[in-house]
């Protein structure tokens, strides 16, 4: 893991720890990159709640709540699907802040396309759009971490 994003994930969980927040992740295309992350940090691990891999439709509809057909309609990798599936992560833990991505890291409709969520109970959920391109699975998935980490980031300060 790149030391810049280990710093990252240090930072969001001192900040978590220190305002007693507790933090979850909804991950599709990461497969739960972020949550292993977000659990490597001795002595501040516990701001982490709860992660869901949820890399099938199925996953995201009987684990976060999201509707079958809403899903259907928009896509897997769509803003509708990344903020119900940061609701859902917040619906289905006591986490204070909870980070979704979904997107395309490898071969897919449109490589590098990742859409991101982070939701704080009580707040507006706040969504971003990246387009990383055809630069492989790791890298798109690395990457993603980067901007995960950012918005959880935002949302904590």
């Amino acid at each position: 893991m790149p030391s810049e994003i280990e710093a990252a994930a240090k930072k969001v969980l001192e900040l978590a720890c220190r305002d007693e927040l507790t933090l979850a992740t909804a991950e599709s295309c990461t497969g739960g990159l972020l949550a292993s992350l977000l659990t490597d940090v001795e002595g501040c691990s516990h701001a982490f709640e709860r992660g869901f891999v949820v890399y099938s439709v199925d996953a995201k509809c009987e684990l976060l709540g999201l509707a079958r057909q809403d899903v259907e309609s928009c896509g897997a990798v769509s803003r509708e699907t990344a903020v119900a599936m940061a609701k859902g992560a917040l619906d289905n833990s006591p986490a204070s802040i909870a980070l979704a991505i979904t997107g395309f890291a490898g071969s897919g409709d449109e490589p590098g396309l990742v859409h991101f969520a982070c939701a704080r109970r009580g707040g507006e959920i706040q969504h971003r759009e990246e387009h990383f391109g055809d630069i492989g699975r790791g890298p798109v998935r690395i990457a993603s971490l980067r901007v995960a980490l950012e918005m959880i980031h935002h949302a904590l300060t």
